[in-house]
């Protein structure tokens, strides 16, 4: 049985714009206030682990630390079938730059990898989404969400972030970047996970 939230106030740990514009917009229905790690000056904790619970975990906790808010956290990347997961956990890192992150080049290395491993077509891939909500006491729940797919060439769509312009969820022919922001909510990685930490959560 989940830990119900009671708390009326939220601190998401992100500093990704986009990311905190969903999850206001996710938790809206609940009455909660909800306020980004940006916002608080928060610096950003070192994800050392392996695994999206892993970095997940240090990031919500090290948000609780920091403020004494209990806070939400999101890891989240995108997992290629041809080249064996990758970037998986590592989706933000094939994106930095010197002068901070570009996902062209990030989506357009992945291309490159799978031309060059000569993968077969349709190139499955899924968006992966693991939210860890942590409390001061130390206590945490983690909801785990996917979006199956497959990688298009060229990108295509200007709505989004990430890898969003060359993702084709299953059942559709657009893009998660062509999708309207509404429609992507309701099918996203990041939907299936809130979903989960909703009725877990927040339903009483």
């Amino acid at each position: 049985m989940s830990r119900k939230f009671t708390d009326k106030k939220l601190l998401i740990a992100t500093h990704n714009a986009g990311k905190l514009e969903e999850m206001r917009e996710l938790l809206a229905p609940f009455g909660v206030s909800v306020v980004g790690a940006a916002e608080l000056d928060l610096p950003e904790p070192e994800e050392t682990e392996t695994t999206f619970i892993g970095n997940a975990r240090i990031k919500a906790h090290a948000a609780v630390r920091a403020t004494g808010l209990p806070a939400l956290s999101d890891d989240s990347g995108i997992e290629v079938d041809a080249l064996d997961g990758a970037p998986g956990v590592y989706t933000a890192d094939w994106a930095e730059t010197p002068n901070g992150r570009d996902f062209m080049m990030a989506m357009t290395t992945t291309h490159e990898k799978l031309e060059a491993a000569n993968a077969a077509h349709p190139r499955t891939a899924r968006f992966c989404s693991t939210l860890v909500l942590a409390w001061p006491d130390g206590h945490d729940e983690v909801f785990e969400g996917t979006a199956n797919g497959s990688l298009v060439w060229p990108v295509r769509g200007a709505l989004g972030h990430g890898y969003d312009p060359m993702f084709m969820p299953d059942g559709y022919d657009i893009t998660f970047a062509e999708m309207e922001f509404a429609k992507k909510n309701a099918i996203s990685h990041r939907a299936d996970a809130f979903n989960k930490l909703v009725t877990g959560c927040f339903e009483r």
